[in-house]
């Protein structure tokens, strides 16, 4: 969830992605993902923000109602509901899925090429053996 009141608040305030990036000593890009809702933005962090842009906390603070579930242990999920055993599923951004996938594929074709190779020597030691 893109954080609309940040942003707001930091352009009003005129400051760069990247200045706040510096003052919470993490990168432009980090910071970038923060304020798209890509990467969690610390209790913490929100209390820095806040200092910087001279504001309260509860003023550009946006959280996703959506978003229940905040720690993973083993085949249990904690969240602000409880816990919950057994099987669980998340989603996953389609860029990451489609990354993997392209990953996936490309290891593929370099095993067939072994594959390959590996028949060819074979061969070529059955050809020397005779």
């Amino acid at each position: 969830m893109v954080k609309e009141k940040l942003i707001r608040k930091r352009n009003e305030k005129a400051f760069t992605q990247k200045d706040l990036a510096e003052y919470l000593n993490i990168s432009q890009t980090q910071y970038s993902r923060k304020e798209k809702g890509e990467v969690e933005i610390s209790d913490e962090e929100w209390e820095r923000i806040s200092k910087l842009l001279e504001t309260n906390v509860e003023e550009i603070k946006e959280t996703d109602p959506n978003k229940n579930i905040t720690n993973y242990f083993e085949n249990t999920i904690t969240s602000n509901n409880g816990s919950i055993s057994g099987n669980y599923y998340c989603n996953v951004p389609e860029f990451l899925l489609e990354s993997q996938k392209e990953f996936i594929e490309m290891l593929k074709k370099e095993i067939q090429q072994k594959d390959a190779e590996i028949e060819i020597l074979k061969k070529r030691i059955n050809e020397l053996k005779q």
